[in-house]
């Protein structure tokens, strides 16, 4: 359903009140250009007066193909692919896809390699927030927030750019640890982070978290229950907000989570404002788990030893004929992976990400699928909308926070 003028009668008895079929409410389209519906989604709206009586989202307008595409790949050649997924969390797909590899082929990471991706891709929930709670406040009307958020996360980026060259696009993970060491400067531009970091999220707060016309916009809006959020599969803060504790960093720790001290925000109110005060308390346990890791950095290698997997280091590459030949095969031939499938799943910006991986004996895999939460967070909209304005539906819908590049593959 592109247009609603294609929409034939019985399909909209189907989507809508009868109300809407005998002209007495209003239809409505959203998008999907309209910019407040944060990428490319259409909102087919049925309105009476400015009260939503339906909400239905119309998904698909961004497919990219990119699971099927990671398909025709060899599984190094992939990962490029899975950072294009929720573009705002590119480390954290890197990792979920690496993770899957690992898994399949039973490849180790190296101690050292695991911490330095806890570190990046606490960085990288971090970076993602920001961008939430910048653009969130400036579908408020709160227009200097978004200049503030956008100033920390340029720190990030800058992090990102030292030890990989790319400041969104990393591929820096790789299965087996990540592509090299973090250079000298790293440790030092993290630890200017921490000490920095702490009173921007004050000062956000101070400007945010009473201010009266905020709370008149999120206090008791879009209320969402714990029992719809588990029927509808919603994972990570939207779920928190709702009154269940679960994180995959607590529940199913992987990268050596376990060793690390963190609390995990829980709100039982489901609203809003419960879902904004999670994610910015998310920001603070984020900045303890970083700088744990930093303080735990172990030395040594940061990529595993398993040759069959592994290209080997740079450095033997041009004394070695040896390894410029395992080099070349592994990277033009790639390796083999057991007929056999697995899920992996990591606790992202918005909630479980997944990676099915299913191996055929040869060198691409035979399936990829990505369990997304933008996917099952945007599925509640239609419960959370109904009876409230359409400004409401603005707050809601940004206080879900999907990327539609996460749902549209």
């Amino acid at each position: 359903m592109t247009q609603l003028q294609e929409v034939t009668v019985d399909e909209l008895k189907h989507l809508v009140s009868d109300r809407a079929i005998q002209g007495e409410t209003v239809l409505l389209n959203m998008g999907p250009q309209h910019p407040a519906t944060h990428g490319v989604l259409r909102l087919l709206l049925e309105l009476d007066g400015e009260i939503v009586v339906n909400c239905i989202p119309d998904i698909g307008y961004l497919h990219t193909g990119i699971e099927k595409n990671m398909e025709a790949k060899t599984y190094q050649k992939a990962e490029v692919m899975t950072d294009r997924l929720d573009y705002l969390n590119t480390v954290g797909n890197n990792l979920a896809y690496c993770m899957a590899v690992e898994k399949l082929v039973d490849l180790d990471v190296p101690p050292r390699a695991q911490a330095i991706r806890v570190i990046l891709t606490e960085l990288q929930r971090i970076a993602s927030h920001l961008v939430w709670i910048g653009t969130h406040a400036l579908d408020l009307a709160a227009m200097s927030m978004f200049m503030y958020a956008f100033r920390e996360r340029e720190i990030i980026l800058d992090i990102f750019e030292l030890v990989s060259g790319q400041r969104m696009m990393t591929t820096y993970f790789r299965p087996g640890g990540v592509w090299r060491d973090v250079p000298v400067e790293f440790e030092a531009a993290v630890r200017n982070f921490i000490k920095l970091f702490p009173k921007r999220i004050d000062e956000y707060e101070a400007l945010l978290t009473k201010n009266p016309l905020l709370l008149d916009r999120l206090l008791g809006i879009g209320v969402l229950t714990k029992e719809t959020a588990l029927s509808h599969g919603v994972t990570g803060p939207i779920l928190r907000a709702s009154g269940v504790n679960w994180d995959l960093r607590k529940a199913r720790p992987y990268m050596g989570y376990e060793q690390y001290e963190f609390n995990v925000p829980v709100r039982s109110e489901g609203d809003n404002y419960a879902r904004y005060l999670v994610r910015v308390q998310e920001m603070r346990e984020s900045l303890k788990i970083v700088e744990q890791a930093l303080d735990k950095l172990p030395m040594g290698p940061v990529r595993s030893d398993n040759r069959k997997f592994v290209p080997p280091p740079r450095s033997e590459i041009g004394v070695s004929m040896e390894a410029l030949i395992h080099h070349f095969k592994l990277w033009t031939e790639g390796f083999d992976a057991p007929n056999a499938s697995i899920y992996s799943a990591v606790e992202g910006p918005r909630g479980e990400l997944g990676v099915f991986l299913e191996g055929d004996g040869g060198p691409k895999p035979r399936r990829v699928h990505m369990r997304t939460p933008s996917f099952d967070n945007l599925g509640v909209l239609p419960e959370i909308a109904k009876g409230h304005l359409v400004a409401d539906l603005i707050a809601i819908i940004g206080s879900i926070d999907f990327v539609l590049g996460d749902i549209d593959r």
